[in-house]
């Protein structure tokens, strides 16, 4: 049963209206469980741009997205920058270490075809999707 499904059994009917009756538990864990809690995962220039994402002018905490330095916390990777291929292993390791369930956004040129500048190099992965789903 969903959440919007369990709303009504909360509800207390009076004659002007309905007051949400909850207990602050299940509002705070039904508030933690659709927050979505991201790791960054750096590697260039584009990493500067969501960096400044969580600073005081856009402040991406207070809608919910919290970073988290630790891959047993979070939700969702984002991988930002050119991933070289001594690089690749630690990626794979850092998105094995996620639990379930688990999402990957790849941020930048860089990180998906391997960008405008290193494509023709022999040490860069031509996109992030390569070792795993994005």
């Amino acid at each position: 049963m969903g959440l919007i499904e369990r709303i009504p059994a909360y509800i207390e009917k009076i004659p002007n209206g309905g007051i949400l009756m909850a207990p602050i538990d299940w509002i705070l864990n039904n508030a933690k469980a659709s927050s979505i809690w991201y790791m960054l995962f750096g590697l260039a220039c584009c990493a500067i741009e969501l960096m400044a994402t969580g600073a005081s002018r856009y402040d991406f905490d207070r809608l919910g997205m919290i970073f988290r330095a630790t891959p047993r916390q979070t939700d969702l990777m984002i991988v930002a920058g050119t991933l070289t291929l001594k690089m690749a292993p630690r990626v794979k390791l850092l998105y094995d270490q996620m639990p379930e369930p688990k999402y990957v956004i790849a941020m930048g040129g860089c990180t998906v075809y391997g960008g405008p500048f290193y494509h023709d190099s022999y040490s860069v992965l031509k996109g992030v999707d390569k070792i795993i789903p994005v």
